[in-house]
């Protein structure tokens, strides 16, 4: 659409960008900006147009945009033009990825070059490296309190130590994924640093307020995040002698967007970030970057026009690069940070999938599969170039983010299941298999999330400990069970560094007085290299896992219908205990069929089939490549067992 406004002041600020390209005149850059120009420009006027420094903002913006580019290294900048001739190269059926602490994996950046033989080895190509970027000592939030956007912190490696490593895994066709924490700097953070100091200029880069007649106004409706560990959401600064907005801890201070400088200084530190090498940005805690008193502050309109301008900005600097939003809300707020284009994804490329991950959790505990059916039936479609990243475990707890009306409509008591999913997960019902710990447990509700590795909340840690064999089969089918799902589900699946190899709680924190009041430690442990030696020993709990995993990673690399197309349809197979989806592309079918009860279980091809374009009668798993016969009318799946159907 023509507007004026932006068509007069492109044809100001592009003669002098060509002066500062100066002979390194660059018709890809000049390309994207010219074409993304006018979407940039009423974006940042919707947010700023009213702002007295607006358009020195924006002029600012633009020559970052430029600066960045033409430091952009040249094997990158082939990268993007790679990228931009296969836009959806995230969405690929050959990506799968795994997430993990460095240090704790082993050592430091040049440990996880060491170890690069170790992922190949399993088919790992996506690589989510948690918080790497320098943060204070003590109070650093696990990384997540950032002092420094563009240094690596020493604990880790150095800047260049993380160049190499990127070029190394780019050589080996693997993507980098690097946390970018988008809401808040660490109190230590040199623009904190100058605020305390009493520079006005930098204190208008947070919330900050003489007296506490504001910071009263905005937390009548704003919930607090940690009401037992930081309540409130606001802190007293001595230094400033101001109360500063800090809605997570009182060390992390909540930035100010509603400062178009702001938004220009954190653009500029993805694209330094990006020049490094990183691949996808993991952009934190983004529902709440916009503050307006009267409202929740988190998933206003305005902190998705913030995030599309991250997106946009990057598309001109450094296309190559990828968004992922950390928003575990709600599904239908989910699609929201997906974007509102109708024609490409113009906000974020990837979303967690949270919801399929809680989900199973439930459908393990349950063996029914009711709740997830009817969830998983009402999440609304993706925009058309985004995709999930789906994931069983993960950093974090589990919490059951899936709605009340979901449960109630498969026959179950919101309240007393969510009591039964936190007791049952805990260990803390007759009957379960699980070693889990509450983590944030609300005793007025009997409702708390879930801290716990897959591999104990799947029955391992116990059945090892009473030496029963079944349940040690049963849990190691849980696991691959839910190994199965996540890599045929539409997305990229990301796996847990550890679940390959069935690690098991790590009880150590509660001797670290850093980690004890931190449960989520329990499932945050160290390497065991020894214990993955013995993925090679036939018969092994490590062995069983990481060979089944093994087998379906390279079997999906080789299924063309699992890259996400918005090609996952549901089937009904008429028992509550089987889950089932088809994917599509072409004249290209996979079934996918998972039996989630300990005792066999029968499904009726008349009844199924139809709803497939899968012929039961020619039909393979392609997982072990044999055929799967029908017999007496039926398809008969022994407990936690799935197929991936095609025809022969």
């Amino acid at each position: 659409m023509y507007n004026p406004s932006a068509h007069l002041l492109l044809k100001k600020l592009l003669p002098v960008l060509r002066k500062q390209m100066g002979n390194k005149k660059d018709e890809d850059f000049e390309r994207r900006y010219i074409s993304l120009f006018s979407e940039i420009y009423s974006r940042f006027q919707k947010l700023y147009g009213q702002h007295e420094d607006a358009m020195t903002a924006f002029e600012k913006l633009s020559e970052r945009m430029l600066e960045a580019y033409l430091k952009r290294p040249e094997y990158l900048k082939k990268s993007d033009q790679k990228r931009e001739e296969n836009p959806g190269w995230f969405r690929s059926h050959e990506l799968t990825g795994m997430m993990l602490y460095v240090d704790r994996f082993n050592k430091d950046l040049n440990g996880l070059v060491e170890k690069a033989d170790y992922f190949e080895e399993l088919g790992i190509n996506f690589l989510h490296l948690m918080p790497l970027l320098e943060s204070p000592k003590i109070k650093n939030d696990g990384g997540y309190a950032v002092s420094n956007y563009r240094k690596i912190d020493r604990r880790f490696g150095t800047n260049q130590d993380f160049k190499n490593v990127t070029k190394t895994l780019r050589e080996k066709n693997t993507l980098v994924m690097l946390d970018f924490v988008v809401n808040h700097t660490s109190d230590e953070h040199e623009w904190a640093k100058k605020a305390k100091a009493g520079d006005e200029a930098y204190q208008a880069f947070y919330h900050t307020h003489a007296d506490r007649s504001t910071p009263y106004m905005f937390e009548r409706s704003m919930p607090e995040v940690f009401p037992e560990s930081a309540p409130g959401n606001f802190t007293f600064n001595e230094e400033m002698q101001k109360w500063v907005m800090t809605v997570f801890n009182g060390y992390q201070w909540d930035l100010n967007y509603t400062n178009p400088f702001v938004l220009v200084e954190m653009i500029d530190n993805i694209f330094h970030l990006a020049n490094m090498g990183v691949d996808v940005f993991r952009m934190d805690a983004v529902a709440f970057v916009w503050k307006q008193i009267g409202t929740s502050c988190q998933n206003l309109p305005q902190a998705h026009i913030i995030h599309q301008l991250f997106k946009l900005c990057a598309q001109v600097t450094a296309p190559g690069v990828a968004f992922l939003a950390e928003a575990i809300v709600a599904p239908t707020e989910i699609i929201k940070y997906f974007g509102d284009s109708e024609v490409w994804s113009n906000e974020h490329d990837m979303a967690y999938n949270a919801t399929l991950m809680a989900l199973l959790w439930n459908s393990l505990a349950t063996r029914s599969t009711r709740v997830m059916k009817a969830s998983l039936r009402d999440i609304p479609t993706k925009p058309n170039g985004t995709t999930w990243i789906n994931y069983a475990r993960c950093h974090d707890d589990i919490g059951m983010g899936f709605e009340d009306q979901h449960i109630q409509e498969s026959g179950f008591d919101p309240g007393p299941h969510r009591q039964f999913l936190t007791k049952f997960l805990t260990g803390d019902f007759h009957g379960s298999f699980a070693k889990g710990m509450p983590f944030m447990y609300n005793p007025k509700t009997g409702d708390a999330r879930i801290s716990g590795a897959m591999a104990s909340l799947s029955g391992l840690e116990e059945a090892i400990e009473e030496g029963n064999k079944l349940g040690l089969r049963r849990a190691i089918d849980r696991i691959n069970l839910l190994h199965s799902i996540i890599l045929s589900y539409g997305g990229i699946p990301v796996i847990y560094a550890g679940d390959e190899i069935a690690t098991l709680n790590d009880y150590d924190f509660l001797k670290d007085e850093s980690k004890s009041d931190d449960n989520r430690w329990i499932h945050r442990p160290l390497m065991d290299w020894k214990r993955a030696e013995k993925r090679n020993k036939k018969n092994t709990p490590e062995e069983k896992v990481f060979s089944a995993l093994k087998r379906m990673i390279a079997v999906r690399r080789s299924v063309e219908e699992f890259a996400d197309e918005n090609n996952t349809q549901l089937v009904e197979v008429s028992n509550e205990h089987v889950f089932a989806f088809q994917r599509s592309i072409e004249n290209q079918n996979t079934l996918v069929i998972a039996n989630f009860k300990d005792a066999d279980q029968e499904i009726y091809p008349h009844l199924v089939f139809p709803q497939t374009q899968v012929n039961p009668f020619k039909m393979i798993d392609r997982i072990t490549g044999k055929a799967v016969k029908i017999k007496d009318g039926r398809l008969s799946l022994k407990p936690y067992q799935f197929y991936w159907l095609t025809n022969k």
